[in-house]
């Protein structure tokens, strides 16, 4: 039986997972790491804090950075994507997603200085009200909680060779591997499209058909809403599904988000009021309805005909009343009919 990996008495989902180690010699080195796709370059651990370009891995043994250029908007559109995608899910859950994108992932040596730094495509975080949340500049291995999720895009790389061994060996619980539709002439040849879902169990990878951060939610159905340029029903609906089975396991809901709620209570408000308004229309036309047939009872059908054609636009309340004190009044319909614009 699959033994799911919990910490300090966390479960997948609930508040992260708090990383540990520190000291750089309690995590292992992986061995024979490829970055398909990159270009190696010398990145001094002086010129960490000025650069600002984007990365696959930074070690600090070699002081060499690889680098994924060009990158392109078909790369980066899946974790704008799934952002968005989440926000869905949050929303039926009742409570916030954080995503924080190409943020560092940072491991720290035993002097507190960067040993080796990953940036994902995007970092998840599920409960990022209660975990401890990576800082201005990076999430470091020890003081932040790791993100549930972590995603990568294989549009001409192949994470497994090499990024996805480290994040193995720094023990992030999550990750996807997205290996979009759209074709590339640069994609390594044994990249089909599709999306793999890695879960951390007892040190290692496993590959999942579905997640287990977000319940129920199929690595297919993934691939699916990442894939699409506008959400479709059938992907819609799998996310609605798996916000509500969060939203079970916390004890929250829609009411809970506070777009949906006032949303919600606008409607109500606008029902309402609908609703007023048609029980107003209502209620005068039978008035209308009455004043005629008494008018037949004491005057004949031609009058309460012509007085049916007289008070058809009449929609103030008191008005109608002077007509039935009328009615009551007058002797014949001639006398009715005349005191009746």
């Amino acid at each position: 039986m699959e033994r799911t990996q919990t910490v300090a008495g966390r479960t997948p989902g609930s508040v992260g997972y708090p990383a540990e180690p520190r000291d750089s010699q309690a995590v292992p080195s992986p061995t024979g790491l490829a970055f398909p796709g990159c270009t190696p370059r010398r990145l001094r651990r002086r010129d960490l804090e000025t650069y600002d370009g984007r990365l696959e891995y930074w070690d600090a043994r070699t002081e060499t950075v690889w680098v994924c250029e060009p990158t392109t908007p078909y790369h980066e559109e899946p974790s704008a994507t799934l952002a968005a995608t989440l926000r869905t899910i949050a929303e039926v859950r009742g409570s916030p997603i954080k995503c924080y994108g190409t943020m560092d992932l940072m491991l720290r040596d035993s002097r507190g200085e960067p040993r080796g730094i990953m940036q994902a495509d995007q970092s998840v975080y599920l409960c990022p009200l209660r975990a401890v949340l990576p800082g201005r500049k990076a999430m470091v291995i020890g003081e932040h909680d790791f993100p549930d999720v972590v995603l990568e895009v294989d549009h001409t790389t192949d994470a497994r060779r090499g990024k996805l061994k480290l994040y193995e060996a720094w023990r992030f619980p999550e990750v996807w591997i997205q290996v979009p539709d759209r074709p590339s002439k640069s994609r390594p040849r044994n990249r089909t499209p599709g999306l793999t879902v890695h879960v951390l169990v007892d040190g290692a990878y496993r590959v999942s058909e579905a997640s287990r951060a977000f319940p129920g939610w199929k690595a297919a159905e993934i691939h699916a809403a990442l894939d699409e340029t506008a959400p479709s029903a059938e992907t819609v609906a799998v996310l609605e599904r798996v916000g509500a089975a969060l939203g079970a396991r916390e004890g929250t809901g829609p009411d809970d988000d506070p777009l949906l709620r006032s949303q919600r209570r606008q409607g109500l408000e606008k029902g309402l009021e609908q609703g007023l308004e048609q029980g107003r229309k209502q209620g005068l036309a039978e008035q209308r309805v009455l004043l005629c047939q008494l008018a037949k009872r004491k005057f004949g059908a031609a009058v309460a005909d012509d007085l049916a054609l007289r008070i058809n636009g009449i929609d103030d309340p008191s008005r109608l009343v002077r007509v039935g004190t009328c009615i009551i009044d007058c002797a014949d319909g001639a006398a009715l009919l005349g005191r009746i614009p």
